[in-house]
């Protein structure tokens, strides 16, 4: 049975996330409302790395399963222009705040989220009130110390088990992450902060941010945040920092799909 690979990108902002939930508008649903209209065919979508509300992504997947080859010579087209067709038809179906990229088909055991090998976010933080900014960056003009901005960067580079930064009825088994890069940089007259990590939970990035931001601040010394990190309790963890500004930014994974 064929499968598909659907590269999408999007502004988070009027979703509730990226899966599929009851009486709430997400990415997933908006996505299988379009192939059904496309294809009408009712398409179960599995998704790469699950976005919380209001989240954007520059980069993330679905895969779904075909009865039948969908794009295999439909009329005197080949595969690919039906694909190219396929995305024109898609695209003017979804509201403007989704784009598909792109269509891959790939081999049967496939798996946009078990094949991804790691997922990188960045969240901006800007300190001079900027109109332009606003819905790309968290104005935060309070005094900072950058030296410990970059030492409570690499305190996560050390940590394995992130229960203090999941928020609660995360629905997962562990807790375990192998963060592969955690730093701060000044970017565009502000500071952002880049993480990649196999896996991220729910709600882990802000916690993060808004945790790492009191470090530098003052309000919690980075003995403290050491401490919070060993807690295992995300009461002690801050996640009030907003999530219009987190962005996905790419997600790596293993040949022979991408």
């Amino acid at each position: 049975m064929p499968r598909y690979f659907i590269e999408v990108f999007y502004k988070g902002t009027k979703y509730s996330g990226f899966q599929v939930q009851q009486n709430a508008n997400t990415i997933q649903s908006e996505v299988a409302r379009a192939l059904h209209i496309r294809f009408r065919e009712e398409f179960i979508l599995t998704g790469s790395s699950r976005t919380d509300a209001g989240v954007h992504a520059l980069q993330n997947f679905f895969h779904f399963d075909a009865a039948e080859d969908v794009f295999y010579m439909k009329g005197n087209f080949s595969e690919e222009k039906n694909i190219e067709r396929a995305l024109y038809s898609l695209n003017s179906i979804l509201p403007a705040d989704i784009v598909i990229k792109n269509i891959i088909k790939v081999g049967e055991k496939a798996h946009c989220r078990f094949d991804a090998i790691s997922r990188q976010y960045k969240y901006y933080v800007y300190q001079q009130k900027d109109p332009f900014k606003m819905e790309i960056g968290y104005f935060y003009p309070y005094p900072m110390d950058i030296e410990k901005l970059h030492e409570s960067a690499a305190i996560i580079l050390n940590t394995q088990d992130f229960t203090s930064f999941s928020k609660r009825n995360s629905q997962v088994n562990n807790f375990i992450c192998s963060i592969k890069k955690s730093e701060w940089k000044c970017e565009n007259n502000g500071y952002e902060y880049s993480v990649i990590s196999n896996r991220l939970l729910r709600g882990m990035v802000r916690g993060l941010v808004g945790t790492m931001l009191k470090v530098v601040t003052g309000k919690v010394s980075l003995k403290e945040f050491a401490a919070i990190i060993k807690s295992n309790n995300c009461a002690n963890a801050a996640f009030s920092v907003p999530p219009q500004v987190l962005f996905l930014i790419a997600i790596k994974n293993l040949p022979p799909w991408m």
